[in-house]
């Protein structure tokens, strides 16, 4: 998988062989790893397994965080949707409430596939559930969607960061909810320039995020905005498969990431020396979370 350095590159080897995204990410991993591509299917299918499972813990469960930050919300989100007054309306709202209960199965320690962090592993679950429920996708479209979504996070990493600590929460959030859009693109029946398009519309949308965890947790404002990229993702999916192209090339945007996150404050990387860590509130709640430590 590591020899596919760009999207570009990627969209290339699809269109020529003529096939997808999820094909040629499948046939690589299977070389680098030595598996037959089967495995590495089975794989990916025991991780959406364990997406589901902690999509319906985290609804069922309603638990609050060790730390009492977060927890509740994705019920709460869930029983708004289903009294039918969700402004939002079916997938968006579903994407809402998943995100959140895999966000807060997360806070609460509980399994979660870090799809590519843990502190944005509600994003992938929320976006892609909601998706697949909605337009009832196969299982093989989903394997297919996260094995794209793989794929071009292992080339926003290669190329730019997925570490907040490293270029802020446009590596975390920001690469989820690109990656997110990748796998409803292709789930969608997308062509390879379309999830190119996905990816660079989500990734741009997220340029400059601050990672900025209050009292060094992963919860606040972590949590919640895992829910708002899962609908960023399908939004950025919708404009794709619309026809709607990015005028600066997916590459371009990775590259520009990657120089706004080595330009970003250090107090901006997932110190919580700066943004909302250092608010009034912020600050408040690291006091009094220590203070019980």
């Amino acid at each position: 998988m590591s020899s596919i350095r760009s999207f570009g590159e990627w969209i290339r080897r699809a269109e020529t062989a003529g096939t997808t995204l999820a094909a040629v990410i499948t046939e690589q991993e299977s070389r680098h790893a030595q598996r037959p591509a089967a495995a590495i299917r089975a794989d990916m299918a025991r991780n959406w397994r364990v997406m589901r499972e902690a999509i319906a813990a985290g609804l069922a469960s309603g638990e609050k965080s060790p730390s009492g930050l977060v927890g509740g919300d994705a019920r709460l989100c869930h029983a708004r949707l289903e009294s039918g007054k969700a402004l939002t309306g079916e997938i968006a709202g579903r994407a809402i409430a998943y995100a959140l209960a895999v966000s807060e199965v997360n806070a609460c320690m509980g399994r979660i596939v870090a799809f590519p962090t843990a502190g944005s592993c509600g994003i992938m679950p929320g976006a892609v559930a909601a998706a697949a429920e909605t337009r009832g996708y196969s299982e093989d479209a989903i394997v297919d969607g996260l094995l794209t979504a793989a794929g071009a996070g292992l080339i926003i990493a290669e190329n730019a960061s997925i570490s907040g600590a490293e270029a802020g929460c446009q590596a975390e959030c920001g690469a989820g909810g690109a990656m997110a859009a990748a796998a409803i693109v292709q789930m969608d029946g997308g062509s390879p320039r379309q999830i190119g398009m996905a990816v660079a519309l989500a990734l741009k949308n997220a340029l400059g995020l601050v990672c900025d965890p209050v009292a060094g947790l992963v919860e606040v404002p972590c949590v919640r905005r895992n829910a708002f990229y899962a609908v960023q993702a399908l939004v950025a999916a919708d404009m794709a498969l619309a026809g709607v192209e990015s005028a600066i090339p997916v590459d371009e945007v990775v590259d520009t990431m990657r120089r706004v996150g080595v330009a970003m404050p250090v107090s901006l990387r997932e110190t919580s020396q700066g943004g909302l860590a250092r608010t009034p509130t912020g600050l408040a709640i690291e006091r009094r979370l220590h203070d019980k430590e």
